[in-house]
């Protein structure tokens, strides 16, 4: 059972700092000393040198780049929107791979560049067959 908890903030009406002290600290990022790499300009320059040569991705961007599953060019269609034909040519139809998303609803034929296994099971399992090029 979820207890309904009133915020802090509540408990700080009438209280104009709100627990920052100066009225001018609860202002933006100033408190925290600036947002993401603030704190690398005047005075640290000092110490970019020896930063830059232990640690040379702290400037710029950096991070975790997700990966991509399919070639941009790929065009790939699920089993569940293949059209209700029992024989079906995707590469004619333009779609270059065959995921198992979806059960079979007939017995396909189909033709296709590229297909998953699990697919392939899917619409053997159906009492169809796959052929791939």
């Amino acid at each position: 059972m979820t207890v309904n908890r009133r915020k802090k903030l509540s408990r700080y009406r009438g209280y104009s700092t709100h627990g920052y002290g100066s009225k001018k600290k609860g202002r933006g990022a100033g408190i925290r000393g600036g947002r993401g790499m603030a704190g690398t300009g005047k005075r640290a320059q000092q110490k970019k040198p020896g930063l830059l040569k232990e640690n040379p991705d702290y400037f710029g961007k950096y991070g975790f780049k997700r990966p991509q599953m399919y070639k941009k060019d790929d065009r790939i269609i699920n089993i569940k929107d293949l059209p209700e034909k029992q024989e079906v040519n995707l590469t004619e139809l333009g779609y270059s791979k065959l995921l198992s998303e979806g059960i079979p609803k007939l017995k396909y034929k189909i033709t296709v560049s590229n297909c998953s296994k699990k697919a392939k099971e899917k619409i053997e399992k159906a009492g169809g067959q796959v052929i791939t090029k």
